[in-house]
């Protein structure tokens, strides 16, 4: 009884030791992932306020050449209609 309990203890002191090997190796493992995140995100987050910054500077031309010409485009129609509407009605009366 005596020998099976000794090499039970050995057997776990063998998985303790194998456990905390692989631990250490795990959380060098979790570092080096650390790093690597720390080390990728920075082009990412340059790359999307880049990217940002894009669309910003598209939508203020896209205003600019297309938006603002079609809104006083139809806005001197709008006027034009009206006045075709003041004028067509005094004629009438």
């Amino acid at each position: 009884m005596a020998t099976a309990r000794d090499v039970a203890i050995i057997v776990l002191a063998l998985e303790s030791i194998i456990i905390g090997v692989l631990l250490v190796f795990l959380i060098f493992q979790i570092q080096g992932l650390i790093r690597l995140l720390r080390e990728e995100m920075r082009p990412i987050l340059d790359s999307v306020h880049e990217t940002a910054s894009t669309v910003r500077g598209t939508t203020a031309f896209v205003s600019d050449t297309v938006v603002s010409p079609v809104m006083r485009i139809a806005g001197l129609v709008s006027a034009l209609r009206r006045i075709i509407d003041v004028l067509t009605r005094r004629k009438g009366k």
